[in-house]
């Protein structure tokens, strides 16, 4: 299909075949979000994000990064120095989803006390 139709295509992430729901797969997993969020705090260097997304693999970092700045949501800029400083930050889109983002994670920490009583109560019934 040439760009130009592409580009006058509707997403619809509940259509199967919609490319817009990878897209979403990529942001909405555990990994993209917190990745997102992590560079909503500014720029990283890949161990640095790697730390401060505890409990990532640095596999999983790589792939999870690579695929957010496929989507347009991820800048990879890699410094002209002895090493070479590879830093990620967020694009302008990127920053608009990691603010969604960032909503959705202040929302499901604020209502941990009660779903930690939802948790109890359904425990305790099984």
């Amino acid at each position: 299909m040439p760009e130009e139709a592409m580009e006058d295509l509707v997403a619809d992430v509940f259509a199967r075949a919609c490319t817009s729901r990878l897209v979403l797969e990529n942001v909405a997993g555990k990994w993209g979000i917190l990745a997102l969020a992590a560079l909503s705090e500014g720029a990283y260097r890949f161990n640095a994000l790697r730390r401060r997304v505890d409990g990532i693999s640095e596999k999983m970092l790589a792939q999870t990064l690579q695929a957010l700045e496929r989507d347009g949501l991820v800048k990879r800029d890699v410094q002209a120095t002895i090493p070479p400083r590879v830093e990620y930050s967020l694009t302008t889109s990127g920053q608009r989803v990691a603010t969604k983002l960032i909503e959705l994670i202040e929302l499901v920490e604020g209502e941990m006390p009660e779903v930690r009583k939802a948790q109890a109560e359904y425990d305790g019934s099984r």
